[in-house]
């Protein structure tokens, strides 16, 4: 409780906070001065068609001036709140000092419009003051100085409204000691506001600083990645190229053992690709052309037939009229590469892979389709994500790091489509690419 009361924002964010709720707190002004205009507006046309009702009401004269008071009033604040929300000119100083203004107009008609109805002994009728104080509070995040000068202005309100009624000293001393009890209200009210605003302002702060940093890392994350794939692609293609060199020379010389290492060779290429991917991703805007897909997937497909061959079969099914999408070429021949790559990997070798191309409205779509071991539902949650554990070795021990159905579909979410998967254990697994369709 107490430290509610001596509560101070940390001083890193208190300029900043400041000059932030400065603003937000003129914005304040214009939006309560604008409901008192309405009210004020609305009582002085309620007096205009009900006037004989009025005329025998006690103190309509001061009311009448009240009423206009709040009018001019209210009109003047929403000019200038106006103009400080638009100029460049104004300070927080400026701003602070036009809503310490505001406040004090709000309570002094308030309390003006109690002291009347309560005919000078505002304790008895506070509803209207009440009100006026509990705006100031919850509207307002209110710096520790200017909630001071408020609550010692209740008292002098208050104390100065006893010198006129004709009311005994023991009501004029109620009164004050009522003001004591207002104005300590209207400190805590308004020091607890201040206090779940400055909060909240500092923790989005944080998370903001939290999340920079975050970025500022997986930045730099991303380029080490990077620098370390690109540097080690190098080496590689020397050892690949040596040792195709030593197979082309001589074809008997430890062949076994020279397949193993080209075939060691390109698999640590692929993961450096994929490494490599995985931190270029957005940086380089897709390059697309309008393809036809039943012609590129048919091409796609005649390439892996002629590869495999024939130990595996791919059966390519697509409707006779042409299919036009606007697609990355290479960026989706590696995204179909690597799902007829997992077909192969978990289904066994008598069983054949089906590839369909489809229209559905206006999308096109390719369904890739394997009679293999299926993916359990649990493992389908995690299937597209990085370094996934859904990762598992083919039937013939293929290694995966988890990489290339998350590299996939961004590709494909970078086309505008969408790549989902539908599975289930020991009957097979589809994989299906929508993307957007081009009418011909």
């Amino acid at each position: 409780m107490f430290q509610l009361f001596r509560y101070r924002i940390p001083s890193k964010y208190t300029k900043e906070f400041q000059d932030t709720y400065g603003y937000i707190n003129v914005k304040q002004v214009t939006i309560l001065a604008t409901l008192v205009l309405f009210i004020a507006f609305g009582v002085r046309l309620t007096s205009i068609f009900y006037q004989h009702e009025f005329v025998s009401m006690p103190n309509l004269i001061h009311y009448n001036q009240l009423n206009w008071i709040q009018l001019s009033g209210s009109v003047t604040f929403i000019l200038i709140s106006g103009y400080a929300l638009k100029s460049a000119h104004w300070t927080t100083t400026g701003r602070n000092l036009l809503v310490l203004a505001f406040c004090l107009f709000l309570l002094t008609t308030s309390f003006t419009v109690s002291y009347l109805f309560s005919l000078f002994n505002p304790k008895n009728t506070l509803t209207i003051f009440l009100t006026g104080v509990v705006a100031v509070s919850v509207f307002f995040a209110l710096e520790f100085k200017q909630i001071i000068i408020i609550s010692i202005y209740i008292v002098l309100l208050f104390i100065a409204a006893m010198v006129i009624p004709d009311i005994s000293n023991q009501q004029k001393l109620l009164n004050v000691i009522m003001s004591g009890v207002l104005a300590f209200f209207m400190y805590a009210c308004s020091r607890y506001s201040y206090y779940f605003k400055a909060e909240q302002f500092v923790k989005v702060k944080q998370l903001e600083e939290k999340n920079a940093e975050v970025l500022l890392l997986n930045h730099q994350k991303s380029e080490i990645l990077g620098f370390v794939a690109h540097d080690l692609r190098n080496p590689l293609n020397n050892i690949e190229a040596l040792t195709r060199i030593v197979l082309e020379d001589n074809p008997d010389f430890g062949s076994t053992e020279m397949q193993l290492i080209l075939s060691s060779t390109r698999q640590a290429k692929s993961i450096i690709d994929d490494l490599l991917e995985i931190a270029q991703h957005n940086k380089t805007p897709f390059q697309l052309q309008t393809t036809n897909m039943i012609a590129f997937m048919n091409n796609i497909c005649n390439n892996w037939q002629r590869n495999l061959n024939n130990e595996r079969k791919i059966i390519f099914h697509a409707p006779p009229q042409e299919l036009v999408a606007a697609v990355n070429p290479s960026k989706l021949t590696r995204v179909i590469d690597n799902l007829i790559g997992n077909s192969l990997k978990f289904s066994k070798s008598e069983t054949p892979i089906n590839i369909d191309v489809s229209k559905s409205d206006q999308s096109c779509l390719i369904s890739i389709t394997d009679f293999g071991i299926g993916i359990p539902l649990s493992l389908q949650q995690m299937l597209f994500d990085p370094f996934s554990k859904a990762g598992r070795p083919g039937l013939k021990g293929e290694k995966s790091i988890g990489l290339g159905l998350h590299i996939s579909k961004q590709i494909i979410e970078q086309h505008g489509g969408s790549l989902t998967v539908n599975s289930r254990e020991n009957e097979g697994t589809t994989f299906q690419i929508t993307l957007p369709f081009i009418a011909a």
